[in-house]
C-alpha cells in the first residue's frame, strides 16, 4: 500500500520525483484509483496534469471517466513524447491506460520523475490472453509504488485479476466494456467459454 511521504520529508528536499503504478484488470478500479489521488493533490493546490491516449474515447473525447462515472479534465496524446513536452510546469502528472501508449512511455516517466515530479500511472498488467501488457512491466519495475487492484470474478464472485475477452477478435487492442470484456478470476479465466455453464448448474 503506498503511503504519501510526510510533510517534512517534501520539504527537506522539494525536488524529490517518484512513480506510481496503479495496474489490474478491467473493472478493478484503477482509473477511480487515479482520479482519487489526482483530486487529492488539486485539493493540496499542486499543480497537476493528467494525460491520455487519443485512441481510447469510450466515454469522453477528453476527460478521462471512471467506470463509476467519475471524471477529471485530461489532455488526449498521441504519443508518450507529447506528454514530456506538456508536462514541464506542473508538479504531479497523470496518466491513464498507460498499456496503450508506444514504448518511450517509460523513459518519458522516468525522465519527469527524476526532474522531481510525482508520476502517478494506471493500465492493465495482463492483456485479454494473461500476457503482460506493452509497457506496464517496465514501469512497474521502475516504480517506487505499485498498487494491484482487483475486481470481482463476474462468474463466480471470487478475487478477479484478468481480463476476459467475450468477441472472438485476436486483435490485442480492442476498446470495449462490458459488452465485450468480464473481469475473472484464474480458474474462470482459463475455463474460458464453459465457465459460465458450470457455474449455472
Amino acid at each position: 500500500m503506498f503511503v504519501e511521504p510526510s510533510h517534512r520529508r517534501e520539504f527537506q528536499n522539494p525536488r524529490t520525483g517518484w512513480i506510481e503504478v496503479i495496474c489490474g484488470s478491467m473493472f478493478s478500479g484503477k482509473t477511480e484509483e487515479l482520479i482519487r489521488l489526482l483530486n487529492r493533490a488539486k485539493i493540496a493546490r499542486q499543480k497537476i496534469q493528467i494525460f491520455k491516449p487519443a485512441l481510447d474515447k469510450r466515454y469522453h473525447e477528453e476527460n478521462i471517466v471512471s467506470h463509476n462515472d467519475n471524471s477529471i479534465p485530461s489532455i488526449p496524446v498521441q504519443s508518450s513524447q507529447q506528454i514530456s513536452d506538456l508536462a514541464q510546469h506542473c508538479e504531479v502528472v497523470g496518466i491513464d491506460e498507460a498499456q496503450f501508449f508506444d514504448e518511450g512511455i517509460v523513459a518519458v516517466c522516468d525522465q519527469l520523475a527524476n526532474s522531481g515530479k510525482r508520476v502517478i500511472v494506471a493500465g492493465l498488467d495482463m492483456d485479454y490472453m494473461g500476457k503482460p501488457f506493452g509497457c506496464m512491466p517496465q514501469l512497474m519495475a521502475i516504480a517506487e509504488y505499485v498498487t494491484k487492484v482487483h475486481a470481482v470474478c463476474m462468474v463466480c464472485g471470487e478475487v478477479a485479476s484478468h481480463s476476459y475477452r467475450l468477441s472472438p477478435s485476436n486483435e490485442r487492442v480492442l476498446l470495449g466494456e462490458t459488452d465485450l470484456y468480464e473481469a475473472r478470476c484464474r480458474r474462470c479465466f482459463n475455463l474460458g467459454e464453459k465457465a459460465h455453464e458450470l457455474f449455472s448448474r
